[in-house]
């Protein structure tokens, strides 16, 4: 893989910023040492689209993010500066919202299965008519019902009339009932659906890219990026919707030659890739949780698992948190997922309630058989063990569940993905409160923090399997942002503060769900206090993401108005904002030790570092779509243009320190690659030596502070040291040289971090 960069920036690309606006930005990404941009989806999506993800024509760039003038512009823009270009784009699924807007999903439904794109989508014809949940209530003769031409129209949804099917003088009902598709009721879009979603999201349809004729109708215009473009990038969303997603890599590694590229790839922990996938590695969740742990102290757990259990009044742990979540997403949001499961053993009695179990008991997202057969296997044994009724139904369909060949085996896998995804991350990550920095996409809030060594561990084994694998702190679906985290992982320094504050704040402003409670002030301190709307609007998803008081589907108005009522306290109240301003200022400053240490990690750790949108500054980001507001860049340009005159800011509100390690950082892996090719530890000598965490990348040593509160109560540094040898070295953040034994008192007196290179 030639052609993987040293670097990567995420652009966001849409209608308020598009292609050319990008262009106008490669200088500036340039002057910040990232190697390549890395942008959002770029193909047609439908009218509206914020994030670009429901592409609805595969052979154009959406005309409203600049059209192909606009990408042309923005590649000449880039090569021009040598930067390099990456680009995320969807196999799994298209968007049919608005059918008119997708002709391929219009000519199915005026077609049916004589369409020549029926085979494009994952569609159960055996169910009859494709069902399409739009109707208010379930559908009858009313008036709501038009003919318009060839179309039938529903308020604002247009839909084909297929041909010899309307006649003079029939009802609206009367040809309706002649289409390959039948307009039903919204509430059966849980239960009835027959055609493959992206997880619950009826809106986007699954495509059949394992079909060869699929894939290259879909990627035709992707692979001309690559093979004229000079592309050197993919990043690739949601593999495991994928029917056969070992093939489908294999197919574009062949048809891309050496491009870089990437998976959206969550991994449990203790999970690899399939060792055969032709990728690079994933785009970096593990490593973010492998960064977070290493800055919390995990000797803390008891003291926090016991406040959260007395406060909240959880007796559970995550775990069961889990399965509670992913048994409330097969029995409501995916009811329709599993029953198409079931259908396929109708000979097998009570198969649904034996393949519900196995979801809710399977221990990662998906296996890939004949990879990961021991997930399956965990899955069994587990299911039988909590539903010893179901053991035979379970042994009964193991054999075609285990078998490659068999749908149902694929159908499963593509399944339980989605379930994990509802089950865990949008929902047990808002009910599981304890220490909300754990509750991250790609986390494990189960594990309180880890050890300097567990850290090192898991580096030799990333730059052993996956050394090109993408790196990140935040994305555009991380549940906060990367600078949130870092300040609560300060805030697990301060134990006592933390419960004498949230104790009174759960009596000052009740909230009839206490842990929803205790995640709400945690938010508040790990943010601050960012703009009412923004707060209000976080709590409003998270609340409903939860489920447990309110809800998406039937919200309960007194439940969020209490809680609404708490956010509006935090501002207005000052027995509220006083305590909660008082513990945000003793933790800040540690907060931000924390952030600069975990960016300097991820920007030198093995992989390949992706700095998302405007986090060269501090990012209070809450999630989407809070975590994709516009960013400042002539702000960003303003702060490095002064730092290029004056490189040793302060670290204070303005961020201007964390743009120095960024922009160093960068340019040190972008002018000296050769620099970060291994990895050794580094451990210090002396009283202080747990406070850091070090390392060699092959020339590049990275240094930098864990545990920033606990190192001051004990006096600093002191006479702590690292051996550098006989070289000596550059810290390119304070321009000083050193070498030898070199005391950390010194070295880290500016800056909470240093990046060494050799001279």
């Amino acid at each position: 893989m030639a052609h993987s960069p040293t670097s990567t920036y995420r652009l966001q690309i849409r209608p308020s910023f598009e292609l050319d606006a990008a262009a106008a930005l490669v200088d500036y990404l340039d002057a910040l040492g990232a190697d390549a941009a890395y942008l959002s989806p770029i193909l047609r999506s439908a009218d509206g689209s914020d994030h670009g993800y429901d592409v609805v024509d595969h052979s154009v760039i959406d005309p409203a993010r600049g059209g192909d003038a606009g990408w042309r512009r923005f590649i000449d823009a880039a090569g021009k500066r040598g930067r390099g270009v990456v680009v995320d784009i969807v196999p799994n699924h298209a968007g049919v919202a608005d059918a008119s807007q997708n002709a391929a999903w219009w000519d199915v439904l005026r077609l049916g299965q004589a369409s020549r794109f029926a085979r494009w989508f994952d569609i159960e014809w055996s169910r009859g008519r494709l069902l399409i949940p739009v109707l208010g209530d379930d559908f009858d003769a009313g008036n709501d019902l038009k003919i318009e031409g060839d179309e039938l129209r529903y308020f604002d949804h247009r839909y084909p009339i297929a041909p010899d099917t309307s006649h003079p003088g029939d009802t609206p009902a009367e040809v309706h009932d002649r289409q390959h598709y039948q307009l039903v009721s919204y509430h059966l879009e849980q239960t009835e659906q027959n055609y493959r979603r992206f997880f619950a999201v009826t809106s986007l349809a699954g495509l059949r890219v394992e079909d060869e004729a699929v894939f290259d109708a879909t990627h035709a215009r992707v692979l001309d990026w690559v093979r004229h473009d000079g592309i050197i990038g993919l990043r690739l969303d949601h593999p495991d919707g994928l029917a056969d997603p070992a093939g489908y890599l294999e197919r574009l590694r062949a048809a891309t030659g050496d491009c870089w590229i990437t998976v959206e790839k969550i991994l449990e922990p203790g999970e690899q890739l399939p060792t055969t996938w032709p990728v690079a590695g994933t785009t970096g969740y593990d490593a973010l949780t492998e960064v977070s742990n290493v800055l919390i102290d995990p000797t803390v757990e008891p003291r926090f698992d016991a406040l959260y259990r007395e406060l909240s009044g959880d007796a559970l742990d995550f775990h069961e948190h889990v399965a509670r979540g992913k048994r409330t997403a097969v029995e409501t949001i995916l009811q329709a997922e599993v029953s198409r499961l079931a259908r396929l053993v109708p000979s097998v009695e009570r198969a649904r309630d034996a393949l519900a179990e196995l979801l809710i008991a399977f221990p990662v997202y998906r296996s890939y058989l004949p990879d990961g057969r021991e997930y399956l296997d965990q899955a069994v044994t587990l299911a039988s063990s909590t539903r010893p009724d179901l053991a035979a139904t379970i042994a009964a369909l193991l054999p075609q569940l285990a078998n490659p060949v068999e749908e149902l085996c694929a159908r499963f896998q593509q399944t339980s993905g989605a379930v994990m995804a509802k089950g865990v991350e949008d929902t047990a990550y808002y009910r599981y409160n304890r220490f909300v920095a754990l509750n991250e996409v790609g986390g494990n809030p189960a594990q309180f923090g880890g050890s300097v060594a567990e850290f090192h561990q898991a580096q030799q084994v990333r730059q052993r399997v996956a050394p090109l694998g993408m790196t990140t702190l935040s994305t555009h679906d991380t549940k906060r942002g990367e600078d949130v985290r870092a300040r609560l992982f300060a805030l697990s320094e301060f134990g006592d503060a933390w419960a004498a504050t949230v104790r009174g704040l759960l009596t000052a402003a009740p909230i009839p769900n206490a842990s929803f409670a205790y995640l709400l002030w945690q938010t508040f301190v790990g943010v601050g206090f960012i703009d009412r709307g923004r707060m209000h609007a976080y709590a409003e998803k998270a609340m409903r993401e939860a489920a447990d008081g309110t809800g998406w589907a039937d919200p309960d108005e007194s439940f969020e108005q209490s809680v609404h009522a708490a956010v509006d306290a935090a501002y207005d109240r000052p027995e509220v904002h006083q305590p909660l301003a008082e513990l945000i200022s003793t933790i800040t400053g540690f907060g931000w030790s924390n952030s600069l240490s975990q960016k300097l990690i991820q920007l030198t750790m093995p992989g390949i570092p992706d700095v998302y949108q405007g986090t060269e500054l501090w990012e209070d980001s809450l999630v989407d779509p809070d975590n994709r507001r516009p960013v400042d860049f002539n702000q960003r340009r303003g702060l490095l243009a002064r730092l290029g005159r004056n490189g040793r800011p302060l670290i204070d509100e303005s961020g201007a320190a964390k743009l120095l390690v960024v922009s160093r950082t960068l340019a040190a892996r972008r002018d000296h690659p050769e620099l970060f090719g291994g990895y050794t530890p580094i451990t210090g000598s002396g009283a202080a030596a747990e406070h850091l965490v070090g390392y060699d990348r092959g020339g590049a040593i990275t240094l930098a502070t864990r545990l920033p509160a606990g190192l001051q109560r004990r006096g600093g540094w002191g006479s702590t040291a690292v051996q550098l040898g006989d070289a000596t070295f550059l810290d390119v953040f304070t321009g000083r040289t050193v070498t030898g034994s070199v005391e950390l008192s010194s070295l880290l007196d500016l800056l909470p971090v240093a990046l060494l290179l050799p001279q």
